[in-house]
């Protein structure tokens, strides 16, 4: 299987790194998915030097999506260059490079169906486990809510939303290959289980955001590709399992919320998860065992007409439902958008099914379209969201990200972008599709079950920031990577024989992007390693961390947070002087930095120099007019009454404990 398919090894190592992110924070932190990064371009490169891919031979959808992609990727790169904070940028644009690397390690190579099985299986149980660790965990805890955000699991991934597509997207892989006849049965059986586990770990964080995805995803998956009823029945499953979990969900949820004890609320989840997922299992096994042996055609059809009435059925009673709960399709449109515009109601708590869609996304997305209007071809430059929505934010939030995939690329990468990242999906898609209509069973079947999470991903991410989370946002990418590489292709020519020593072009070219793209990796994650271990560590040795930050500064020119955490250790140290030079260089490298700015203002008013902390105080509540800490301090100032900058910061230290 590997001989025939030596690409599966390194998608498969990739697979194994997608598991270890979805253990920590489903791999948001720059600690965590910089070095992934790295390692998936040596994977890249090496992959590139010892297994030839000749170009030509790489169906044309799916060039043309790897070249949309590239494009994309360089033109994040190019956004540095009109960018208020390059710091960020570079970061968003080493994010876009990671998904380019993984998108290319899995789609370049042909994959043969039992090949292809092997990444998509691995990445299944690697997250299966995590949920399962997680619920396990969640339910002997004694303090479960540790785990949980406003009574909605958030862990892994320390975000409720990001949390349930973490579970989802393999979910939708699960169950769609445990009914695909050609995998085999022994494989189908704990498939499914998996599938039960990770979609009933998902319920517990009762994430709005997958209710509305998740009809979406399979609206799509019956419209768009073939085997609709062998899909269907793959389905079923799953819908009886989760009909059993849904109700203790639900009743742990409700227990939460009339505040009783956590430990009891929780204590049913593991068990009602696990034994829902074994009978899942059980009953798969036992359709694979018997599937083969129904060998009359008219059967076949016969059972196919029942399965697609009983799925006429289910979404004509799954139609009436949402009918009589929510009125009706107009009135519930309209109840969504007033809500959706009215941000967070009085009570932000309760079932996923009842909350509405309040939240302050309205007012990201208002933010975000001004920005687009303001630079409606460059974009304001890769992950510059932050500082345009604290100059413009009606909500006390400060997001750093737009919370849509949409909304991210039209207002950080303009009209150039936003085509680019389309011309680039539109052609994976289209390669998907052929590779879902192949007339091999098996690379049919793994075709459709990589390509729902890419859906589901989109879908989702359309509401969220599930970009970027790399644990998510590289999955993705694999999986519909792993559907353009079972897309149909020529046979490949007889390679000729190469002279001993010679390095073929390829290689060379694949040695050289992948230098580059390792240096424009690991300086950020040098430096913001650098700079972390000195925020911990200056108590200890001061001059160290005073290295380590010179370091930092040296080694990532575009960003300002060495800077800022030096300033701030000069303050804890009371060094005015100091703290000024840093947040000065601060300042140099993001103009628009709101906190170097206060704290200079604040330093000029604590030193005497009232003029010039007014003016610096006022650009403060510029760009950031609702922090009541800026406004209050300017009303000071002007008031002639005196600042004293530590216990403003002793008063920043203390909301930012409240937020985390």
């Amino acid at each position: 299987m590997l001989a025939a398919a030596p690409a599966a090894v390194p998608a498969l190592l990739a697979a194994v790194l997608f598991g270890v992110w979805s253990t920590s924070e489903a791999g948001y932190l720059t600690q965590d998915w910089y070095p992934g990064a790295l390692f998936l371009v040596v994977l890249l490169a090496v992959t590139a030097g010892a297994v030839p891919v000749r170009l030509s031979d790489v169906p044309r959808p799916v060039l043309l999506a790897l070249g949309f992609l590239a494009a994309f990727t360089a033109w994040s790169f190019l956004s540095l260059l009109w960018a208020d904070d390059r710091g960020e940028a570079w970061d968003g644009a080493n994010r876009t490079l990671l998904y380019l690397v993984v998108f290319a390690l899995f789609a370049l190579w042909p994959q043969r169906g039992a090949a292809a099985l092997l990444p998509a299986v691995a990445w299944i149980a690697g997250v299966t486990i995590v949920a399962a660790v997680t619920v396990v965990r969640v339910s002997s805890a004694e303090f479960p809510l540790d785990f949980y955000l406003a009574e909605r699991l958030a862990e892994p991934a320390s975000y409720v939303n990001a949390t349930a597509a973490l579970f989802l997207m393999p979910a939708w892989a699960a169950i769609l290959l445990s009914g695909w006849r050609e995998v085999p049965w022994w494989l189908r059986a704990p498939l499914a289980g998996c599938a039960t586990i990770l979609a009933g770990v998902a319920l517990m964080g009762q994430s709005r955001g997958s209710v509305y995805a998740v009809p979406i995803v399979l609206i799509v998956l019956f419209a768009a590709f073939p085997h609709r009823v062998r899909n269907f029945a793959a389905l079923l499953p799953l819908a009886a399992g989760l009909a059993v979990i849904a109700p203790a969900v639900l009743r742990s949820s409700d227990r939460l919320l009339d505040r009783e004890p956590a430990t009891e609320a929780v204590a049913p989840l593991a068990p009602t998860i696990l034994l829902a997922a074994l009978g899942v299992a059980a009953a798969v096994a036992a359709i694979a065992l018997l599937e083969p042996r129904v060998r009359s055609e008219r059967a076949r059809r016969t059972g196919q007409r029942v399965l697609g009435a009983v799925g006429i059925a289910v979404a004509l009673g799954a139609v009436g439902t949402g009918w009589s709960v929510t009125g009706g399709p107009a009135e519930a449109a309209r109840d969504g958008w007033d809500s959706f515009k009215q941000g967070y109601g009085d009570e932000e708590r309760g079932r996923l099914f009842s909350a509405g869609l309040g939240s302050n996304r309205y007012d990201f997305y208002r933010v975000s379209l001004n920005v687009f209007r303001d630079h409606p071809v460059l974009g304001a430059g890769a992950d510059n969201f932050a500082q345009d929505y604290l100059a413009q934010r009606r909500s006390p939030e400060t997001p750093r990200y737009p919370h849509s995939l949409e909304m991210r690329t039209l207002s950080q990468t303009g009209l150039v972008g936003a085509w680019l990242l389309l011309g680039a999906i539109v052609c994976a898609l289209w390669a998907a599709l052929r590779a879902a209509r192949r007339p091999d069973g098996l690379a049919a079947g793994v075709a459709v079950a990589a390509t729902i999470p890419f859906v589901y991903w989109l879908v989702h991410g359309s509401a969220d920031w599930l970009w970027e989370f790399a644990g998510l946002g590289a999955p993705a990418f694999a999986m519909i990577g792993l559907a353009c590489a079972l897309a149909p292709r020529a046979p490949a020519p007889a390679e000729e024989p190469r002279a001993p020593g010679r390095l073929r072009p390829q290689a060379l070219a694949a040695g050289a992007f992948a230098l580059v793209a390792a240096v424009s990796l690991a300086l950020p994650w040098i430096a913001q390693t650098q700079t972390r271990r000195a925020a911990h560590g200056w108590p200890d040795d001061l001059q160290l961390a005073r290295d380590r930050l010179d370091q930092a500064a040296a080694l990532n020119p575009l960003s300002e947070r060495a800077h800022l955490v030096a300033g701030t250790i000069a303050l804890r140290r009371r060094d005015l002087p100091g703290a000024e030079a840093e947040f000065r260089d601060a300042l140099d490298r993001n103009r628009r930095s709101s906190y170097a700015t206060l704290e200079l203002g604040a330093i000029a008013a604590q030193l005497g120099r009232r003029a010039e902390a007014l003016r610096l105080l006022e650009r403060a509540v510029e760009l950031n007019p609702r922090d009541d800490l800026t406004r209050a301090t300017l009303a000071r100032v002007r008031a002639g009454r005196p600042i004293d900058v530590e216990a403003l910061n002793r008063r920043i230290r203390e909301r930012a404990a409240r937020i985390r």
